[in-house]
């Protein structure tokens, strides 16, 4: 698999314009905080997205507190943010709703 290129700042600006409300950049990773009712729904959405990015070979840094899912996402082959990322977010949006 090629290794994923490091996005410079414009290009996280603009990428991070592309995604849904609710994301932000916290030190260097796109990150966003996701509530559900209950901790079954919030381990539900947890599911789907292990399965999409597993399917990516892109896997995101999360937790979970009872409803609440915490997503940080970056690259670590080329120490920041790729389009990778963008496109797991992507994802991830389609999935949360």
């Amino acid at each position: 698999m090629k290794r994923a290129e490091k996005l410079d700042e414009a290009a996280v600006a603009a990428g991070l314009a592309t995604l849904g409300p609710g994301w932000s950049l916290d030190a260097g990773k796109l990150l966003r905080e996701l509530r559900f009712r209950d901790f079954s729904e919030a381990f539900g959405f947890m599911t789907r997205v292990a399965l999409a990015a597993e399917a990516m070979n892109h896997h995101p840094e999360w937790s979970n507190v009872w409803a609440t899912v915490r997503i940080h996402l970056t690259t670590h082959d080329c120490g920041g943010l790729s389009a990778r990322d963008f496109e797991l977010a992507r994802r991830i949006d389609a999935l949360a709703v």
